[in-house]
């Protein structure tokens, strides 16, 4: 490394966030940049520490000490083509991925102040595009043909592998455009959609076709291909199938997040398709990252107020002896829609949904419960605790996870990509899920 010593001087400088009272008036992204001065500093903190457990951790096996210590030296196209040649999209990872790499940095372990892997890994994306260093190749063809059912991560990711591999790659997808939950789920004040078009776009000149609106029933699936990837997701969200639940106001989160994602693309819907938390007083029942992107998306369409519950204990602030290194850090999060305002609550079952004559939702009635340790370890064991109350509310956006997908019996020639072989995760995973299906694929066409 360059300056083995610079994380002794150089303190972690995050390049934090617009103002509250700013952002919540749009859904332009929320995260702000640091000059290319400050960043390189902040890439020269990587410490050379002989065992890279960012590597480790990392699904995707990212090569972080290199990349980093290029960026310190001002090398930005040798850390484009050490970051590329892991990751095939540095610009989603590293706008919404939880950084793995951070919580397993030594400094982290150390001072409490991880090398900036996440915020480093954008800027080296985007100089790339700035740069020019960016360009769309052409691969020689082999004469091959797959079809990939989902254009999300695992998917694109994929789709990539295989077509620098010389296959000739179609996506097929049932929305009108690509990126799976990057397009339709995750906000754009997380993620602005320009930076998916802009990926896509590439893909396109590369040679990848795209066919959207295109509904695939996966028991018959599309002639003429030597191989497919299946890699459309988890489809059905898990629901609250209790006392009210048809009731007006009721919405699982992706159904708000599409919409207003779909709004803001310029989709037009009739008002009483219309899914809007204005003027309403919005209870959230989930207490992971979906429901965090619902709490923001609620503020900026102007909800009266939000309360987010959630049925698991409140984690600790800060660390967890429970949880201690390798393990992920259950830890308390605090997002940046949490910040701008939200009643946060624990340990909450919801017993049922109240309405008006009208059909109309009015609250929910919750009741705390207490989590016991099983007898033979294990899951803790909930138990209802009697206190009851309601949570007076308009809307309610459910926001408890995904269903694992189940699949019917595939022919060999047919393989399992991110979400949809192993159940809702992380983009990351997607990520590296895809890549390795694209190298399954290629040895089991290779063998024909």
């Amino acid at each position: 490394m360059g300056n083995p010593k610079a994380f002794l001087t150089v303190p972690r400088q995050e390049a934090g966030h617009r103002p509250i009272h700013e952002r919540i008036s749009d859904f332009g992204e929320v995260e702000q940049t640091l000059n290319e001065s400050n960043r390189m500093l902040q890439a020269s903190r990587c410490m050379d520490c002989g065992v890279p457990f960012c590597h480790w951790a990392c699904p995707l096996g990212n090569k972080q000490p290199e990349w980093q210590d290029a960026v310190y030296r001002g090398k930005w196209e040798t850390a484009y083509k050490i970051l590329t040649a892991t990751n095939d999209f540095p610009e989603f990872t590293g706008r919404i991925c939880p950084a793995l790499c951070e919580k397993s940095c030594v400094l982290n372990h150390c001072i409490d102040a991880p090398v900036t892997i996440r915020e480093n890994e954008c800027s080296i994306i985007e100089k790339a595009f700035r740069e020019g260093f960016v360009q769309p190749k052409h691969y020689e063809r082999n004469g091959r043909r797959v079809a990939i059912i989902g254009a999300g991560p695992a998917g694109l990711s994929a789709a990539v592998q295989l077509n620098r591999r010389g296959y000739a790659v179609t996506v097929f997808d049932k929305h009108s455009d690509a990126g799976g939950l990057l397009r339709y789920g995750i906000p754009n004040f997380k993620l602005d959609k320009y930076v998916v078009t802009r990926r896509t776009n590439l893909m396109q000149q590369e040679g990848v076709e795209f066919q959207f609106d295109t509904e695939i029933d996966l028991n018959r699936l599309p002639e003429g291909f030597d191989a497919y990837v299946i890699a459309n997701g988890t489809p059905t969200a898990r629901d609250l199938k209790i006392e009210g639940r048809d009731l007006k106001g009721i919405y699982f989160a992706l159904e708000l997040l599409s919409q207003q994602n779909e709004r803001l693309a310029g989709k037009q819907f009739a008002e009483s398709e219309t899914i809007s938390s204005k003027g309403k007083r919005v209870l959230v029942i989930g207490g992971g990252d979906t429901g965090s992107d619902c709490i923001g998306t609620c503020h900026r369409q102007g909800a009266v107020s939000v309360t987010q519950i959630e049925i698991m204990p409140k984690p600790p602030v800060g660390s967890n002896p429970a949880t201690p290194w390798p393990q992920w850090p259950v830890v308390l999060k605090t997002t940046t829609s949490h910040e701008e305002g939200c009643e946060r609550r624990w340990c909450l079952t919801s017993n049922r949904f109240i309405g008006n004559a009208k059909g109309e939702l009015t609250g929910v009635e919750v009741e705390e419960v207490e989590w016991l340790p099983a007898p033979e370890g294990g899951r803790p064991q909930m138990k209802l605790i009697g206190n009851k109350e309601v949570i007076e509310c308009d809307m309610v956006l459910l926001a408890m996870g995904f269903l694992k997908p189940e699949h019917p019996q595939y022919a060999p020639n047919v393989f399992l990509a991110g979400d949809a072989k192993s159940g809702a995760s992380l983009v990351v995973r997607a990520i590296a899920s895809g890549r390795e299906v694209a190298q399954q694929v290629d040895e089991y066409l290779s063998k024909g």
